[in-house]
């Protein structure tokens, strides 16, 4: 499902460097919650040195805007993933990029290193996206990335994806606008629970708001169109395990878009994937590394 238009304007791919470093890195944090100095470098500035970004981190720690946690590491290095202060988020909340975008400061290094693992995966998802978007020249930049969206399925429940994509892909004059749901899969949790994922996101796509008070119209229509002109895809993307048990979670996905009535019907309407993150990461998401939820040969994610 995708919308098509010519000469709209879309966000740049990545931030222009005519604004200075400390301020996106700040937006960056606010947008991503947490990331490793590499992870920012390639993120606002992929031509850039690790040294420069090294140093706009470390003065936004001493004026208490930032914060940092050293990861554990097999090799001994010092690999540190770094979130916003409360003050740091406070001073983000009116940023133009992040508008309607609530803070979520982090309040001290336990809490960060709880959510980093996740947090770090979904964010090399993104990186293989916007490398990909940068080489093939369309866009998809810092900004188009938006972790942690809740959408409400109905009966007080809630779905909240990992991420909502938006991707220009261009072809000549040819615009073609596309949107995914990411799902981050790290094997922390059993293939069923993964599996009931596509459950949550058929509810969404047939949720229907109900009005408030009896003279209004008895429905609104989908809930999902008050944010998206169509469904966006929905994408999985697997890592943490060895490449069997990987392929066997991506079956179980597929088994449950064959067996269960909803998502059968989620399927006929919008195209559901899934792949592996480090294929993603040595190939491009482009590449044909996504397995149809339906069945059918390797495919590039927005061809699915």
């Amino acid at each position: 499902m995708s919308s098509s238009t010519r000469g709209t304007p879309a966000t740049e791919p990545a931030p222009s460097t005519a604004e200075p470093l400390a301020h996106q890195v700040l937006a960056g944090l606010a947008q991503h919650r947490i990331a490793t100095t590499g992870q920012l470098r390639r993120m606002l500035r992929p031509d850039g040195t690790r040294q420069v970004m090294s140093r706009v981190l470390n003065r936004l720690r001493s004026d208490g805007l930032a914060d940092r946690t050293v990861l554990p590491d097999a090799n001994r290095t010092r690999t540190q993933a770094w979130y916003l202060t409360q003050e740091g988020a406070r001073l983000t909340r009116d940023l133009p990029v992040l508008r309607g975008r609530p803070p979520y400061p982090i309040t001290s290094t336990t809490a960060a290193s709880l959510k980093t693992p996740h947090t770090l995966a979904v964010v090399r998802a993104h990186l293989a996206f916007a490398a990909d978007a940068r080489r093939l020249g369309h866009e998809h930049g810092p900004w188009d990335w938006t972790p942690e969206v809740s959408h409400s399925i109905g009966e007080g429940e809630r779905l909240v994806a990992d991420a909502v994509m938006h991707y220009t892909a261009i072809d000549s004059e040819h615009r073609r606008k596309l949107r995914a749901f990411v799902e981050l899969d790290r094997t922390t949790m059993s293939s069923e629970r993964l599996a009931v994922k596509l459950i949550e996101y058929a509810r969404l796509f047939q949720y229907e708001a109900q009005p408030v008070g009896r003279r209004r119209q008895a429905t609104t229509g989908p809930a999902w169109l008050r944010r998206y002109p169509v469904f966006p895809r929905v994408l999985f993307i697997l890592t943490g395990a060895s490449r069997t048990r990987l392929e066997n979670r991506i079956s179980d996905l597929q088994a449950m878009t064959a067996q269960h009535p909803l998502v059968a019907a989620l399927a006929q309407e919008v195209p559901l994937g899934a792949a592996v993150l480090e294929d993603l990461e040595q190939h491009g998401p482009t590449q044909p590394v996504w397995t149809p939820l339906t069945g059918g040969t390797p495919q590039a994610w927005s061809e699915l």
